[in-house]
């Protein structure tokens, strides 16, 4: 039993489906049933309005503006012509151009792989100072170790300015300050030996 009241019948002539849950496009504004809501299903006049893709050049790869009415492989094939800034010897271009320095090895990386010690050169493979035979500093220090020195000794220079000028007289407390941040100094330094010495491992 069918209620001709409710719902609305679909536009696509061929259809003409009475449906209760019927769709309305939104370019066109006509009200569809479920298999005929696509822009394509329908043929709508106006799915032009809503088609907001942008076109790329398929040899720059820029972005091309279209304007509203104009076929996109007409413009992109005007910017091919005209504006393309195209350059066939980029694409020959050389990645791997960062040889190694180490003597009788012919590998390339596509990216620097500096020695902190000597700021030499080398592949993944001979990255490591023991295996480039390194002849830069015999102690290598981080940035992150320089700055923990730094701070120790500041640290170990401040507290005999305090045993300099005793405050109130008490010397023995300024005495355990100074050997307290002196016993730590050395245990950074322990750490930095360490560290050094992990790092030849």
């Amino acid at each position: 039993m069918e209620l001709p009241g409710l719902g609305r019948h679909c536009a696509e002539r061929a259809c003409r489906r009475l449906d209760f849950l019927p769709l309305k496009c939104d370019a066109c504004g006509e009200v569809f049933c479920k298999d005929h809501i696509r822009y394509d299903d329908h043929k709508c006049g106006s799915a032009y309005k809503k088609n907001v893709q942008v076109p790329v050049c398929p040899l720059c790869n820029a972005p091309i503006p279209v304007q509203k009415g104009e076929i996109p492989d007409v413009v992109v094939g005007a910017h091919m012509d005209k504006d393309c800034k195209y350059n066939p010897a980029q694409q020959k271009e050389k990645i791997f151009t960062n040889k190694c320095l180490k003597p009788g090895c012919k590998r390339k990386e596509m990216m620097k792989v500096v020695c902190e010690q000597c700021n030499g050169n080398f592949c993944i493979k001979h990255r490591h100072p023991l295996d480039h035979d390194c002849k830069g500093s015999s102690h290598p220090i981080s940035k992150a170790g320089y700055a923990a020195l730094m701070r120790a000794s500041q640290t170990a220079f401040k507290s005999t300015e305090a045993i300099a000028v005793p405050s109130n007289g008490n010397r023995q407390h300024n005495r355990y300050k100074l050997w307290n941040n002196m016993r730590w100094f050395k245990i950074v330094l322990c750490q930095h030996s360490m560290v050094v010495l992990l790092s030849y491992i």
